[in-house]
């Protein structure tokens, strides 16, 4: 940049350094400056020279340092001091999205070759100069093939999961082998429960009576356990706890030599109640021996899934509807109560994945108003796995006795903490309803409802239901990893349904000691059959 003034005073002119332009010329149209107009001159030069600095800069920067005159200037600075930029970038976008929209409802040819990264891509375009809809295949290709490949990752974990939900883990089965071994060769194992003086308090309605239905030894200790530590009189707690025959003798080996004094246990087996017969349990006996019902709950669950129209959420439920413990009696029983226990009035009833961390006794105190079961609805929470679940959850209402009968609409109740109103209840038809629509489901080949004992069980107490506050039964640890800890610490009774159990691998880490807190690790059985060890 280069000012040059003519001796005469008459001219002023800005010149380039390379001389090839004249940026600004200043004639002067006096032969004699007045000091006073030098000044004026050389304050507007001043301010002017840095801006045709940045002029001259932008001209070198952009090539275009031919141009000759302010018309070519203009032209290419122009529309940028204006705001105005060259729309050839945005051109290039509209035809990219072009060649997309294109890719996208076209079939993606035969033969195409993938490359397995990113980097291989840029690799070969840069060899074999795609074009850009050659690249948008491409592209389109390996995102389908990424998605294909998670999807079959997520199912094959969901296929994963529930195989370990279903299974035994190796430290229960242990324990329950030595449990029975000790009841073959120990005779303290074989004692009587309870012994024959307490035996009346059995049918004593005066006393608070549990009942608890399962196969899961190390489940059911932790069960009683945190009732009796929980409760404010443990000295009324009578636990009834029905089993099969194969574990009968390792349930009762573990209560005889484990007592949880004062409270009273009972462990019988089904095949200990003269009132389980087949004339009585007709539609069980049937679903245990149903070959089409057992190809369903054992069979393939992949073999005829359409997986390409299945989300994993579907699959996941589909996968839970198909427990083998769904066709299990004991997980029927809860049915049968008012026959089992004939003398007793009101018990509660319990699932073996539930922790007691409160004292149970006001729940005797509750009026039914006349109702059967007092159980907490399931329609009021905002969760999608657990509170949150209608009559439309449970049953396929496009089958026409649904339709017809039930409204999808119509509040679900939950299973796992229910006390029921034997009296109440054994004025009703509950048993002969259940029985009813079992049967019906089983014509239709399972296409009423899939999922287990509570389907049946919501048409059965249909208008038999008394809710309960929600505080009394927490649920849905066994589903939801971000389950609230401080509600959790605040219920009185929490119930890990779903598949992440807490005495399984798959169990949710920071859940589960609200239940460890109760298993006697330093039981010689239990350390022995290294429970829940890594």
């Amino acid at each position: 940049m280069q000012l040059h003034v003519s001796p005469s005073m008459r001219s002023i002119t800005i010149s380039s350094n390379n001389g090839f332009i004249d940026l600004m010329k200043i004639k002067v149209a006096a032969r004699h400056i007045s000091y006073r107009t030098l000044f004026h001159t050389i304050l507007i030069l001043a301010f002017l020279l840095p801006f045709v600095f940045i002029l001259t800069a932008l001209v070198t920067l952009e090539g275009v340092n031919k141009c000759s005159s302010f018309d070519c200037l203009g032209r290419r600075l122009g529309p940028r001091l204006l705001g105005r930029v060259d729309d050839s970038g945005q051109r290039l976008v509209k035809d990219f999205y072009k060649i997309l929209n294109q890719v996208n409802v076209e079939e993606i040819p035969d033969g195409l070759k993938l490359p397995d990264s990113f980097s291989q891509l840029v690799s070969e375009m840069k060899n074999n100069q795609y074009d850009a809809k050659t690249f948008a295949f491409m592209l389109r290709a390996m995102m389908e093939k990424l998605e294909r490949e998670i999807r079959e990752s997520k199912f094959s974990e969901l296929m994963n999961k529930h195989f370990a939900a279903s299974s035994i883990p190796k430290g229960i089965h242990c324990l329950s082998l030595h449990l029975t071994d000790e009841y073959s060769s120990n005779a303290h194992a074989r004692r009587q429960l309870p012994s024959p003086e307490l035996l009346p308090v059995l049918s004593n309605n005066s006393y608070h009576h549990f009942v608890l239905s399962t196969d899961n030894i190390l489940a059911a200790s932790v069960v009683v356990t945190s009732a009796v530590q929980s409760s404010l009189e443990p000295d009324k707690i009578v636990f009834h706890i029905i089993t099969d025959k194969k574990t009968y003798a390792g349930m009762h080996s573990w209560f005889a030599l484990n007592p949880v004094f004062p409270a009273i246990v009972e462990v019988k087996g089904v095949h200990q109640f003269d009132w389980l017969t087949r004339e009585n349990v007709p539609v069980l006996e049937a679903v245990e021996n149903h070959n089409g019902i057992r190809d369903y709950y054992h069979g393939n669950h992949i073999a005829r899934a359409n997986l390409s129209d299945t989300t994993p959420r579907t699959f996941a439920s589909k996968l839970q509807a198909r427990s083998p413990k769904y066709i299990s009696l004991l997980n029927h029983l809860r049915i049968y109560l008012p026959e089992l226990f004939p003398n007793l009035d009101k018990v509660v009833f319990l699932d073996d994945d539930v922790v007691i961390q409160r004292d149970l006794s006001p729940l005797w105190e509750i009026d039914l108003w006349g109702k059967v079961n007092g159980a907490v609805e399931t329609c009021k929470g905002e969760d999608e796995w657990v509170m949150s679940k209608h009559f439309r959850n449970y049953f396929n209402f496009s089958h026409p006795l649904i339709a017809k009968h039930l409204d999808p609409d119509e509040c679900a109740w939950a299973y796992g903490m229910n006390i029921f109103d034997l009296h109440a209840w054994r004025k009703t038809n509950i048993r002969e309803t259940y029985h009813s629509w079992l049967k019906e489901n089983l014509k239709s080949n399972l296409t009423m409802w899939k999922l287990g004992t509570l389907p049946p069980a919501l048409i059965a107490f249909k208008g038999h239901v008394h809710p309960i506050d929600p505080s009394w039964h927490m649920l849905g640890l066994g589903y939801q990893s971000k389950t609230n800890i401080e509600n959790v610490k605040r219920a009185a009774v929490i119930h890990y349904n779903g598949q992440s159990k807490p005495w399984l691998q798959i169990g949710f880490e920071h859940l589960r000691p609200f239940w460890t807190t109760y298993v006697n690790y330093s039981n010689d059985f239990v350390r022995n059959c290294h429970i829940l060890e890594s």
